[in-house]
């Protein structure tokens, strides 16, 4: 059976996460001092070479993203670095366990990541609602600056930079990165039309860097260990580990950080204990709200960025939901168009209108006396429509679930 392989979890349940001291003790902050000794375009090189891709679901490269943000605008007087800790995918909770039991790994993140851009002040951008994790980080953050590992010329450096705390007001939409730049500045959150990117005219129109917690906290073991041991792991597209959080219809729901690679299977019964007693695997959701249904066939496909792709899946947040054959899957195809129309902004007209059209397609297909056939086939055209004009992903992201429906559980519809 395959073991856990904890990199960003590694001081899970074993370090006090309200002390700075266990956490030096346990070799903390040795990433961040070795960064600040090479040059930034150094720690850029290493992280390309990593091929760490991010961990908020988009997947994209975490070095290319620091080297565009780096070359923006050499003459810029800021820069800025933003965590993004709005976690609002159903089914996604790794964002939180990372805040809540090992906070000081995210912030050691966090200062590597604005070295290596330049960046003198960085956000992390939190849901509101997860208070224990804005506590710990709070904390961590001062404990951090007593100790000169934030603010001026950290580790006797000439780098300064410094992390403040900003709360989400409860917002899905919030999470998409530029409607989260609007909110930072204290503006209603709206999707920006793009380009630009962050990159070039983020945060108060400077270039901005934005990555997710899991991503920032991988990022002190990769420079301390090195690019080359990290690509050992996982596969040669999707290096390194992830966290998978599993819930539904198993023995053993929760969270695991496991390499890339690893197969649903594994994951489901090696990890999750397999299903509950007496039900068989019907279907499964991977990445949340706004990704893919999959059936028993694509369980010994490796889990990564480009083999799911394949399969017409996607790895999104790692959120794994399992269900059992007495779930209905048009009922769960109602939840998610539902939760989608509920968070639509309704600033352009494709997902405004094209939202409320997909409640009243799916409401229809589970209604005997108005369902004439082909319900699933309109619903993808609408969607389809919808993912080529809205302006944000929050309106590009029911194509994922209503695609893989129509490939994989046509008859249920």
């Amino acid at each position: 059976m395959a073991e856990e392989k904890r990199i960003t979890l590694v001081n899970y349940g074993k370090i006090d996460p309200e002390s700075i001291q266990d956490y030096i003790d346990s070799g903390g902050y040795k990433g961040a001092e070795k960064a600040l000794g090479c040059e930034p375009s150094e720690i850029i090189e290493e992280m390309a070479k990593s091929s760490l891709r991010g961990r908020g679901g988009a997947g994209f490269s975490t070095g290319l993203k620091k080297k565009f943000t780096s070359e923006a605008c050499t003459r810029c007087e800021q820069k800025y670095l933003v965590c993004n800790a709005d976690e609002g995918e159903p089914g996604t909770f790794k964002d939180r366990i990372i805040m809540e039991y090992d906070p000081h790994r995210l912030i050691e993140g966090m200062i590597i990541a604005a070295y290596a851009i330049g960046a003198s002040k960085a956000y992390i951008y939190i849901r509101g609602e997860y208070y224990k994790s804005i506590r710990r980080l709070q904390k961590a953050i001062t404990d951090a600056r007593e100790k000169g590992m934030l603010g001026k010329n950290i580790f006797g450096s000439s780098f300064s930079t410094d992390i403040e705390i900003r709360l989400g007001a409860g917002s899905y939409l919030c999470g998409e990165e530029l409607t989260m730049l609007e909110s930072l500045e204290g503006k209603r959150g709206y999707p920006r039309i793009k380009p630009p990117f962050p990159a070039e005219k983020g945060l108060y129109g400077f270039p901005t860097l934005i990555n997710n917690v899991e991503t920032l906290a991988t990022i002190p073991t990769v420079i301390e260990k090195g690019a080359d041991w990290y690509t050992e792991l996982g596969t040669k597209d999707s290096p390194g580990t992830k966290i998978f959080t599993i819930s539904g219809d198993i023995k053993k729901p929760g969270f695991y950080e496991l390499e890339l690679g690893l197969t649903l299977r594994q994951l489901i019964y090696d990890f999750a204990g397999g299903m509950k007693e007496g039900m068989e695997l019907q279907a499964v959701l991977i990445g949340g709200a706004a990704g893919t249904f999959v059936d028993e066939s694509v369980l010994d496909t490796p889990m990564g960025f480009d083999t799911l792709k394949e399969k017409g899946a996607v790895l999104g947040s790692g959120a794994v939901m399992v269900l059992g054959n007495d779930k209905s899957i048009p009922d769960m195809t109602v939840s998610i168009l539902e939760f989608f129309k509920h968070e639509s902004c309704g600033k352009c007209v494709p997902c405004r209108v094209g939202m409320s059209q997909l409640v009243r397609l799916i409401s229809e297909n589970n209604d005997p006396a108005r369902n004439n056939g082909g319900k699933l086939d309109e619903m993808v055209e609408e969607a389809e429509y919808m993912a080529k004009t809205s302006l944000c992903p929050l309106g590009q992201s029911p194509i994922l679930p209503l695609r893989s429906l129509q490939r994989y559980f046509p008859d249920r519809f």
